[in-house]
């Protein structure tokens, strides 16, 4: 099911007949506040999102979805007649996973969600990994992190930080072990790495209990 959110009546019936007649069914709205409660209900396999729309921009629905843990992981596709530079960036920095910029053909929209859906048919294929302890959840594959219901955003250096503890939970890690394996570097050359790292890492988690300092040797999970 794809969901199609866009104000534009003569756009959003073209776009739901197109997707109609290649047997990719959908459901179409004008409003944010119809798109949500729909959303409430049942989630689609792929999102085809307006920027400019009544009661609620596009990039704030985006960042809705993304904060979600429910919705996080739905591939989303903006169509829009924002165009330039900066707000192309600033659509895929958002977290969508492609930017259509009007007039389209829909043909070539066609492709573009083709090819969004196989890849993340190619993900969902794969045997999921998830790693939780207590509130925390953190999804290897879609590489997301979840700390209750608030998504935490890291560098790739904090997550595989975060993954290699996670996944040696109990065993304390040296500092020479995690630079070793994560930053393939010496040790004696960047010392403070990992300290850095971790003190980030406390802080956007906001729980400064979850990572172990073990002093004089290097770091665990419990």
């Amino acid at each position: 099911m794809i969901y199609v959110l866009e104000d534009d009546d003569s756009i959003r019936k073209l776009i739901s007949y197109t997707l109609s007649s290649q047997n990719l069914p959908c459901k179409d709205f004008m409003l944010p506040s119809q798109f949500f409660k729909a959303l409430s209900q049942d989630l689609p396999d792929l999102i085809l999102l307006d920027i400019m729309l009544p009661e609620e921009d596009g990039i704030s629905i985006l960042k809705k979805l993304r904060s979600d843990r429910k919705t996080s992981g739905i591939p989303v596709i903006m169509l829009t007649a924002k165009d330039s530079e900066f707000d192309i960036v600033t659509g895929l920095d958002s977290g969508a996973d492609d930017y259509v910029t009007k007039p389209f053909g829909m043909m070539a929209l066609l492709s573009r969600i083709k090819a969004v859906l196989r890849r993340y048919e190619k993900i969902s294929s794969k045997e999921s990994k998830v790693l939780s302890l207590g509130s925390l959840c953190v999804d290897i594959n879609r590489h997301t992190v979840f700390y209750g219901e608030r998504q935490i955003f890291l560098t790739v250096k904090e997550f595989d930080l975060l993954v290699l503890l996670l996944e040696n939970r109990g065993n304390v890690l040296t500092r020479e072990q995690l630079l070793d394996s994560i930053w393939k570097i010496d040790a004696d050359i960047e010392s403070r790495t990992v300290d850095v790292h971790i003190r980030t890492l406390r802080q956007k988690l906001n729980d400064e209990n979850l990572i172990e300092t073990v002093r004089g040797v290097g770091y665990k999970i419990n």
